[in-house]
């Protein structure tokens, strides 16, 4: 069983997290990020399902306690993949700029995302 984002933190910097992002809702069928466009913002799923596709290809689903687009803003890089909602959507709404502020006040998360990405992109 995958450990949801949040678990890998204490109450008080989940809480941090959590206040700094926007929670959203989104129907089935939207994308919320697009493959080769601008790293402006990452995503912590809430409730709901996405599918992770590249060239129009399903490559992953993930699912509530999951981040998505976090890679490509610390990589500095174009999105690599697009984000599709197989159902409706609760998530937790963080600008690259929250992202970035959050590694630099919280060496855990930087911590957690380096996890991540090492998890779902082995070197």
């Amino acid at each position: 069983m995958t450990v949801s984002f949040f678990d890998r933190f204490t109450p008080d910097e989940a809480a941090r997290i959590e206040a700094a992002g926007t929670r959203v809702t989104l129907p089935a069928g939207w994308s919320p990020i697009w493959e080769r466009t601008p790293a402006d913002k990452a995503y912590v799923v809430l409730s709901g399902e996405v599918s992770v596709r590249v060239k129009g290809k399903e490559i992953a689903r993930l699912g509530a306690g999951e981040i998505v687009g976090e890679a490509a803003i610390l990589r500095r890089t174009l999105r690599s993949a697009t984000i599709v909602a197989v159902t409706p959507l609760e998530l937790l709404h963080l600008t690259s700029e929250a992202v970035r502020d959050l590694e630099l006040s919280m060496p855990r998360f930087r911590e957690v995302l380096a996890e991540i990405l090492d998890e779902r992109i082995p070197a």
